[in-house]
């Protein structure tokens, strides 16, 4: 059965009336970039000179977009989002760290995540940023195919046995690993890596997942090189297929240094290589696991279409689909009521730590053309419906 992503019933049926008017704020104020960027002015000078505004920021944006402050209230979402068929990848948000202590630290956390995921039957993923665990400046020296000194080799070292550390345990865990892509400048490091961890990992089912950001105009090309890597190398590919988070910085830096942008020309060269991609990996599902992260339903509904048609059944361990929590929940809970595989990103830690992936929602949902305006179009309805 197709999911008709019009049936608020069904979409917001776990939000509460309550819940429902703050989501219509939220996306209201968020439609208006002045409003947006005054307000995370605001937001970072009230944090920096510690003024009481935690509760504020908690009770708006962080209870919008985050499981909650601890694993445990990340855990009490995660079941609650179970009831409906929902999944959840558990993501540790804290960011911006950048000593080896920070580094070190962050890896029990993880291995916490994924033992905790583990005991449940609801978090099939865990997810993980390379930056998290190594200095940006090591990566885009590594990028750059410098000659690293001893330190900087024994400091990669450190990252690759951190990532490695956390994969194994997923692996025995029986959990899967998402690598988020990075900036296009330090993102080959983190392909090595990460194919390294697939050839490793990946030999008897996908526990490793590469992010392939579709905006950039190689990625295509890139994703069905990788195939043909993991096919030689007798290990299954994992592809995260996403349309990407760092457009602008991307075309500023290109500009800056003078060298041709790795961002596609336009969005219908984006969501054409997006659905191509995505197209690809459902040809090929024998040697991969698909990961299909979208807010766009077209091409949801495509990769649905794909699978209908082609007598590949909804629950299969190979496609999963995915939308952030807080957002596009017309596509996730429908998709769930069909009986696809559907997993809700869940970041969750401190709402001060946390900060800088409530800045980028707040500013995604402001740029966004027609994403805020289609939140509230369906909010509307619902309530309505309600009403009535």
């Amino acid at each position: 059965m197709l999911p008709e992503f019009e049936n608020t019933e069904i979409a917001f049926r776990y939000r509460s009336d309550k819940e429902l008017k703050r989501a219509r704020f939220l996306f209201a104020s968020m439609g208006s970039p002045t409003l947006t960027s005054v307000g995370m002015k605001m937001t970072k000078i009230a944090i920096s000179w510690n003024l009481p505004v935690k509760r504020l920021i908690k009770s708006t944006l962080f209870d919008q977009f985050c499981g909650g402050e601890t694993m445990d209230e990340a855990a009490a979402t995660a079941a609650m989002l179970g009831k409906y068929g929902v999944s959840t990848i558990l993501d540790y948000g804290v960011e911006g760290k950048e000593t080896e202590g920070d580094f070190d630290r962050a890896v029990p956390e993880f291995v916490k995540a994924i033992k905790h995921a583990a005991s449940g039957k609801n978090i099939p993923f865990v997810s993980v940023k390379i930056t998290g665990f190594a200095y940006f400046a090591l990566l885009e020296k590594k990028h750059a195919g410098a000659t690293l000194t001893v330190d900087e080799e024994a400091a990669w070292k450190r990252v690759y046995d951190r990532i490695d550390f956390i994969c194994k345990s997923a692996a025995d865990n029986n959990i899967m690993v998402l690598v988020d892509a990075e900036e296009s400048w330090i993102q080959q490091p983190v392909d090595d890596l990460t194919d390294a961890m697939m050839a490793k990992y990946n030999k008897n089912r996908v526990v490793v997942y590469n992010t392939f950001q579709m905006y950039r105009h190689d990625r295509l090309a890139f994703l069905e090189q990788s195939y043909e890597t993991a096919k030689k190398g007798g290990y299954l590919l994992g592809a995260k297929l996403v349309r990407g988070a760092y457009m602008e910085k991307e075309r500023a830096r290109a500009a800056e240094k003078g060298y041709k942008s790795p961002i596609q020309p336009d969005k219908q060269s984006t969501d054409r290589d997006y659905d191509a991609a995505a197209n690809f990996c459902l040809h090929h599902l024998d040697g991969l696991g698909l990961f299909v992260g979208t807010h766009n339903e077209n091409s949801c509904l495509k990769v649905a279409r794909y699978m209908d048609d082609n007598g590949i059944k909804p629950n299969t361990d190979r496609v999963y689909f995915s939308q952030l929590f807080g957002m596009s929940d017309n596509i996730s809970f429908n998709l769930a009521n069909s009986g696809y595989k559907v997993a809700k990103y869940l970041p969750y830690g401190p709402v001060k730590d946390v900060l800088p992936y409530l800045m980028r929602r707040a500013q995604e949902n402001t740029s966004v053309a027609g994403q805020t305006g289609r939140e509230l179009t369906l909010i509307d309805k619902e309530m309505k419906r309600r009403k009535l």
